[in-house]
Formats: structure tokens, C-alpha cells, sequence
């Protein structure tokens, strides 16, 4: 490919938050060339047969709840260009050794009644937030509002949210289940559970299994990514893979570039253009814990005991609250957990395209220390033969990849971090310096759009919408930041 020396903005890396940044300026009528190292376009949101030909597996991201509530990505003619989603017949279950499960069911109502005793008091800490999930997402899902339109109901939220998850679930519930049901939820922050904030995420993802389910993409999470660059060639966007960038002074000349890469990256790329003080700050920006992750090819469904888990496409695996809170506390002395908190995912249950004809796929991470090599694939196994005896018999295959593999595979995950930074309230809206516009630098030309900046890690393109849309109020003059071409 040529390139046209006359782009007036260049975004470096493909993953939802690039391939987002790249639409939002090209849907407001500037010319923009996407650039990705790859040969294949997705960053975390990719697909591919790991284990045995017929077997299509999630590289990193597996299941989407925040794609499908995030407003940019639902401005979008998305499904026209292939993607759709499946959603299982419950969003997320949580296995119990009695051979129980707690089940996030889509009903509000449903899921109280299996929590038993805690019914009422799972309702009433959720109901108001699911009564107004459009506008509470709305307010959360980028920088933090300085004048938010619904104060009352961020307020309401924020005072759950900024507690520890195992101090909200102790003060809320009393059975292991709804207990266990919050912490499992809670673990996606990466965080001791003991930590706060780490309340906020388990609230989040339960008030999105309830708003809109937790679903997958139909045929692998590469048709997210394959849409999200029809939709930017669309738009009159260009893309150009296999060609790594070192330095920017590699890039034809542009009024802009976008960067979606993470602190360190950015210091590599374009240090010699930040002032001493910046990057010193990057240099500060903290990384969370890394992933061991293992994809199954399996011979058939999973037999968990309890029937909740064989409707849901989503597990938690690490049993009651103080076990999953054990095991994030090793973590975070930079222990191996014994016991590892795992995170299960059976897309087949719902997505019949992911394995051949009665065959099914299995995937499952747990957290481990940064840059870990070591081997946890016994003591992930241990965990899912726990709550579904006979699992290892149905392995036809497996893959398995470390933190230091997630690093090479792609230099973001420092560490093995897939979320692009550490989740504790220093940088939950700061990341990844505090500064009035998160995602501008001290230099006019280079912005960050990646999931070091707000809203953080996910599949929802939002980091990289609210960075093009500063670019376009900042170096294009466009006072509504491409207003008419956002959500």
C-alpha cells in the first residue's frame, strides 16, 4: 500500500480502541490511515483455532456485555456488516461445592428468588440501578463528569462502588451464595477483594447481565473487529497491517496521531517528543497482575453439577467469598494461588459455530504475577473438575499461553496485564497521568486512545471514541467533537 502523505490524522494499533478512534474521525469527515503490526486487526478482540482445525477459540476476550451496552459501538451499523450476538439462556453462574449455583439471570426477579433469604436484599441494591442502567452507563463509561446529568444516581452508585467488594458483600448479604454470586463478579478488577473500588466492577457487570445480558459474538470475537473495520472502510477510513512502528518519526507527516498502545509503548514511541516531567509520570503508571489462560477442545458439553452451569456461556470457578478473596490476596503478594479464582467460558453453549457438531470449546484464565511463566494448567483444571466431575476426560486439546506469551504477543499486555493498567482509584479515572483531557499528551500531535486511558479495559471502544473526540474539538476546532457523527 502507498501512503498518502496528505492524512491529516494517523492512528497506531487496531484493537477496538484504535479501529474506534479511527471511525469517530473518519465519520467526521477527516481522513485517517490506521496503522497495526499485525497482520490481522483486533488487539484483544481476536479469534482463532488454538487447539485443532474446526475449534474457533477467543485470543484474549471472550464474552462482550460491555460491547453490547456501550453507546458508541451501538451507533453503529455493526450488524450490517456480519456481527450478532448470542446470548446464552443465563448470562453467568457460580458453582458452589454442594452442587448449587448461583445464577445472574437476565430477570432481575429471577435472580433474587434463586439467592434465597438474600432476594430482598440482592433487590434492593440492585433494582434502582437496573431501573436507570441507560443513564448510569451513560455517566460511567468515560473521563469522570465534572457536571454529570444524573448526580443523584452516580451518587447512589459511587457509594456502593467505592467500597471493598468483600466489605459491600458482608454488609449486604448473608448466604455464601449472593455472596460468593458479588465476588466473583468483583474479581474481574484485577484487585485484592479486600481493596476498594473492587466493588465497583462486581457492580457493574451484574447490573449489565441484567440490563443486557452476557453474550458472545456469533462465529468468534473476531467478527467484532471484522465489523468495526468494515464500518471505518465505510467511512472512508484506511487501514494498513503488517507494519510495525518503532519510533513516530517513522509515520508520514499528520496534524495528529493517535497512539493505541499503553504507557510504556508510548514512551518508546514518541519519548523524544514528551517533556522529562511527562514521562516520568508514565514511568509511575502501575501495571496490574498477569493471565494464565488455557482453550479446550472438548468432546462434549461440560458436566458441571449444578444446571445453572450448563445454560450459562460464562463460570466463575473459585467457590465462596473468602476462597475467591484468598486467592486475589496471593496475587497480590505476588503469589501463585493454590486455588486459583478462574474465570470459565463455554461460548459453544450458545454459538453452535465455535466447535464441529456435538463438540463443544472450553477457555479459562486466573491471575497470576506479573510476567509469570509459570504453568497453571493443573491447578485451573482442578478447579473446573471441581464443580464438573469428569471435565478432564472430555480434553481433546488444549493451548495454553502465559503472561510472558500475552506480552509478546502483544507488547500492551505489560506483564500479562490485559486491562492496561492497574484498576485502583488512582487510576480508575486518571490513567494515565491526571490531566484535564486524559487522552491529550503535553505534545499538540499525540494522543492516547488506548485502555489506559478512560473508561479502561474492555471491549467497547470507548477509550478511543473520547480520545478522537478530543482530538476533533482540540486540532480540528470542531467545538461538539463530531456531535453529528456521535451516539
Amino acid at each position: 500500500m502507498t501512503i498518502d502523505p496528505s492524512y491529516e490524522a494517523i492512528v497506531v494499533g487496531a484493537g477496538p480502541n484504535g479501529l474506534a478512534a479511527a471511525i469517530v474521525l473518519a465519520r467526521a469527515g477527516r481522513s485517517v490511515l490506521l496503522v497495526e503490526a499485525r497482520d490481522t486487526l483486533g488487539g484483544g478482540a481476536r479469534s482463532a483455532e488454538l487447539t485443532v482445525p474446526g475449534y474457533v477459540h477467543a485470543v484474549c476476550s471472550a464474552i462482550h456485555p460491555l460491547a453490547v451496552v456501550s453507546p458508541f459501538f451501538r451507533s453503529l451499523p455493526l450488524a450490517e456488516h456480519g456481527l450478532t450476538w448470542c446470548h446464552p439462556e443465563t448470562p453467568l453462574a457460580h458453582p458452589l461445592d454442594d452442587g448449587t449455583a448461583a445464577a445472574l439471570e437476565r430477570s432481575l426477579d429471577e435472580t433474587a428468588s434463586g439467592l434465597g433469604e438474600d432476594g430482598a436484599a440482592y433487590r434492593r441494591l440492585y433494582a434502582p440501578l437496573v431501573a436507570r442502567a441507560d443513564d448510569l452507563f451513560a455517566e460511567m463509561l468515560g473521563p469522570l463528569p465534572l457536571l454529570p446529568r444524573h448526580p443523584l444516581l452516580l451518587a447512589r452508585f459511587g457509594w456502593h462502588a467505592i467500597q471493598s467488594a468483600v466489605g459491600l458483600a458482608r454488609r449486604h448479604f448473608e448466604t455464601p451464595a449472593a455472596r460468593a454470586l458479588l465476588a466473583g463478579c468483583a474479581a474481574h478488577s484485577f484487585l485484592p477483594l479486600e481493596q476498594i473500588v473492587s466493588a465497583s466492577f462486581g457492580l457493574v457487570l451484574a447490573l449489565a447481565g441484567h440490563a443486557i445480558g452476557w453474550p458472545c459474538a456469533r462465529g468468534g470475537t473476531q467478527r467484532i473487529t471484522d465489523a468495526l473495520a468494515a464500518c471505518l472502510r465505510g467511512s472512508g477510513g484506511h487501514i494498513r497491517t503488517g507494519w510495525r512502528i518503532g519510533s513516530l518519526a517513522e509515520l508520514p507527516p499528520a496534524r495528529v496521531v493517535l497512539l493505541d498502545v499503553g504507557p510504556r509503548q508510548l514512551i518508546a514511541l514518541a519519548g523524544d517528543r514528551l517533556p522529562a516531567g511527562y514521562r516520568r509520570r508514565l514511568e509511575r503508571y502501575r501495571y496490574g497482575p498477569g493471565i494464565f489462560k488455557v482453550d479446550w477442545a472438548l468432546d462434549g458439553p461440560v458436566p458441571w453439577s449444578a444446571p445453572a452451569g450448563r445454560r450459562a456461556a460464562t463460570l466463575h470457578l473459585g467457590g465462596t467469598l473468602e476462597e475467591i478473596a484468598a486467592a486475589e490476596a496471593a496475587v497480590g503478594r505476588g503469589e501463585h494461588a493454590e486455588r486459583p479464582y478462574v474465570l470459565f467460558a463455554q461460548q459453544s453453549v450458545c454459538d453452535p459455530t465455535r466447535a464441529p457438531a456435538g463438540r463443544h470449546t472450553g477457555w479459562a484464565y486466573c491471575h497470576v504475577p506479573t510476567g509469570s511463566t509459570v504453568d497453571m494448567t493443573e491447578r485451573i483444571e482442578a478447579q473446573v473438575e471441581r464443580f464438573a466431575p469428569g471435565f478432564r476426560e472430555r480434553i481433546l486439546a488444549r493451548n495454553t499461553m502465559n503472561s510472558a506469551d500475552y506480552e509478546r504477543y502483544n507488547q500492551n499486555n505489560v506483564g500479562g496485564d490485559i486491562t492496561g493498567g492497574m484498576n485502583n482509584l488512582g487510576q480508575l479515572f486518571t490513567r494515565p497521568v491526571a490531566r484535564w483531557v486524559p487522552y491529550a499528551t503535553p505534545d499538540p500531535g499525540i494522543y492516547l486512545c488506548s485502555s489506559s486511558t478512560p473508561p479502561g479495559g474492555g471491549v467497547h471502544g470507548l477509550c478511543g471514541y473520547h480520545a478522537a473526540r478530543a482530538v476533533l474539538r482540540r486540532v480540528f476546532g470542531d467545538p461538539t467533537g463530531g456531535a453529528a457523527a456521535s451516539p
